[in-house]
């Protein structure tokens, strides 16, 4: 049986994820998109050809993009491939979008793609808006970490 309260690395589902946002940036709200693909870049992703860490999304012009998110190419779509690491366009409502202007006006505040998996037959991307941390935040949440590996230990002794 499996222990309680123990924290997955990624979720069930998931094609690919960002574990390096959370160690970045302190996540404060995050939404699910669609995302605008091609046939070759649908099949890359059931691969698992995806890599978030670099990734970001950007408004412009009233509509989300995502960029620097690398879709490895499907092989077998040699000739009718698709550019590894073109902009993608995300898809919200409306007033999901204008939210999202008010609150990415503050500054210091960024998109960030967390997550990549299938719903149903359709690619989702989980996008956060987050805040960078500092380099002392950084070590302060490693500390933590350290400390509640060290109180599991301690419980599974006992």
């Amino acid at each position: 049986m499996a222990k309680k309260g123990k924290k997955r690395k990624a979720e069930a589902g998931d094609v690919a994820s960002n574990r390096q946002a959370a160690y970045r940036y302190n996540l404060l709200d995050r939404w699910e998109c669609g995302i605008q693909l091609q046939g070759s870049e649908v099949k890359a992703i059931r691969d698992g050809g995806v890599q978030l860490k670099d990734g970001y999304a950007a408004l412009e012009d009233g509509e989300l993009w995502l960029h620097n998110v690398h879709i490895a190419p499907y092989q077998p779509a040699a000739r009718e491939g698709h550019e590894p690491e073109r902009t993608r366009k995300l898809l919200l409502h409306r007033r999901e979008i204008e939210r999202l202007t008010g609150s990415l006006a503050e500054r210091g505040l960024t998109l960030v793609p967390t997550r990549l998996y299938f719903k149903g037959s359709r690619a989702k991307v989980e996008i956060a808006l987050a805040r960078g941390k500092d380099h002392f935040d950084k070590r302060r949440s490693l500390k933590e970490k350290d400390q509640q590996r060290e109180i599991q230990r301690a419980l599974a002794e006992r």
